[in-house]
């Protein structure tokens, strides 16, 4: 349990690989410009908080909750994902690099990935119905078991996903990347 609360305040350039961040709920909070590489981010919770220009690559984020979060600008390289809290977990972000990150198995509906990098990332297993890929580069992105239901992948590219292995229905693509869809079959598209 989090015994500490910590509302509203604006954390600009901490570096929490020099300084260790609290165990705390934090609560409507700002980080900007802040370092997050590689540290214990565990067993925190950071709802309604937005993350602007951050780094979090390689961030251990076990049983870290992330409720109505946005990203902006951030390096997430390699963030397993699927190892924070799920209850309740609602995220976004805009412009991010979050390749070799993880979301096995989550279920994160109405997600909005703006104008992302998302090479070699997994999605396998997870639920992603009605979450928006805009402008995404999803080269090397696994989704095998995913749930892709009303999914809008229309100006994203680089994906292969096999249509056999995943749920479809009502998915957005537009006719030049639709190709991603028939990747496996090794047909040639002029």
């Amino acid at each position: 349990m989090i015994d500490n609360y910590i509302d509203s305040e604006a954390f600009i350039k901490v570096d929490f690989t020099k300084t260790k961040i609290e165990k705390a709920e934090y609560d409507n909070c700002t980080f900007e410009h802040c370092n997050f590489e590689g540290i214990y981010a565990s067993n925190i919770q950071f709802v309604e908080c937005e993350f602007i220009d951050c780094n979090f690559s390689n961030t251990i984020v076990s049983n870290t909750a992330f409720r109505e979060v946005s990203f902006v600008d951030c390096k997430m390289i390699g963030v397993k994902f699927n190892e924070c809290d799920n209850f309740l977990l609602s995220m976004n972000f805009t412009n991010c690099q979050l390749n070799f990150s993880s979301f096995y198995q989550l279920k994160i509906i109405q997600t909005k990935f703006l104008d992302c990098k998302l090479q070699e990332v997994d999605f396998t297993e997870a639920d992603m119905s009605k979450s928006l890929f805009k402008e995404c580069d999803l080269s090397g992105s696994i989704f095998e078991q995913s749930n892709l239901e009303k999914v809008d992948f229309q100006t994203s590219s680089g994906f292969n996903i096999d249509p056999e292995v995943n749920k479809l229905k009502g998915a957005k693509f537009s006719k030049e990347n639709v190709v991603g869809l028939l990747h496996k079959y090794q047909i040639i598209i002029e």
